[in-house]
């Protein structure tokens, strides 16, 4: 049972045995959040994994029967897609030690049985204040700010996480580097703040093609630039259509002695479930297929795949 909101309002997992307390808190909560309802500590695991992308909060009872508040709290802050998820406990106990306890388990704030509604509408106002400031702090973070891409920081963690989740899916992970073709000869001849926009027109159309929920255009350094396309078997012919777009913009480039107009190299590794090495080897035979890429005449694609 759930309330269903405006999907963009904030997501709130309500946590108690109790079907009153459940109705009471998603009855005062319901109008400002997405509020979500478990009736015990599986099931609240269960709900958590499978929102943590949207999940701000979750108002846990600590007594409830089979899992209690402390041993959810322990197994959500284990996984590290819910680890970051605020925690604050509903009790009806008055005891020090125990709110001691769960404070050093992770939660971040008690609410004290009666309920009494204004107490807990402040209480969770506050708590989602902090976690909507925690992501765009993390978004800056992870963002080129030239490209408003994903940066290398964050293309390297994402790498890994793609990796992992092929590896359990049994899927194949495809990996792209980019390069603009002459990129410093665009810069000596139309100047940097072109330069600029050149990378940002570049940087949109490769946003495009990365538009999957797991998919990530990245900023690789420079004028290059990345992709990660978790479970796509069809990943040179993504590339392909990029490449093809890009020249299809006729983005003039006087410069270039390759065409009249800007153009990329691409080189992509297509990597099967079985292949297990490090993503550093894999993001140097990636390296590779762009750099005979470029020393093949550049604007081009060069591909091949592994762990066949």
């Amino acid at each position: 049972m759930q309330a269903e909101p405006d999907n963009d309002q904030p997501t709130i997992l309500i946590v108690d045995d109790e079907r009153v307390n459940r109705s009471m808190l998603a009855e005062l909560l319901g109008q400002q959040y997405r509020v979500l309802l478990a009736k015990d500590g599986p099931s609240a695991l269960t709900i958590a994994a499978r929102e943590s992308h949207r999940l701000l909060l979750v108002l846990l009872d600590v007594s409830m029967p089979g899992m209690n508040g402390y041993e959810v709290l322990t197994q959500l802050k284990k996984q590290e897609a819910t680890a970051g998820i605020a925690i604050i406990f509903i009790t009806g106990q008055s005891d020090a030690a125990a709110e001691e306890y769960g404070l050093r388990l992770g939660a971040a704030d008690y609410v004290s049985k009666p309920i009494r509604p204004a107490v807990v509408s402040v209480r969770v106002r506050n708590q989602i204040d902090l976690a909507l400031q925690r992501q765009a702090l993390q978004r800056l973070a992870q963002v080129d700010g030239l490209t408003s891409l994903a940066n290398r920081r964050h293309f390297d963690d994402m790498l890994r996480r793609s990796h992992r989740m092929c590896l359990r899916r049994n899927d194949p992970l495809g990996l792209a580097l980019i390069d603009i073709d002459h990129f410093k000869l665009y810069n000596d001849h139309y100047g940097h703040v072109q330069g600029d926009e050149a990378l940002k027109q570049v940087a949109g159309t490769l946003a495009r093609h990365a538009r999957r929920p797991y998919d990530l255009a990245a900023r690789f350094g420079g004028e290059e630039f990345a992709l990660i396309l978790p479970g796509h078997a069809d990943a040179v012919e993504v590339v392909e259509r990029f490449r093809l777009e890009v020249q299809s913009m006729a983005i003039a480039h006087a410069a270039s002695t390759t065409a009249p107009e800007l153009t990329v190299s691409c080189g992509v590794l297509t990597i099967h479930c079985g292949q297990t090495d490090g993503m550093e080897d894999c993001l140097r035979r990636a390296d590779e297929l762009l750099y005979e890429a470029k020393t093949s005449g550049r604007n081009r694609v060069c591909a091949t795949s592994v762990g066949l």
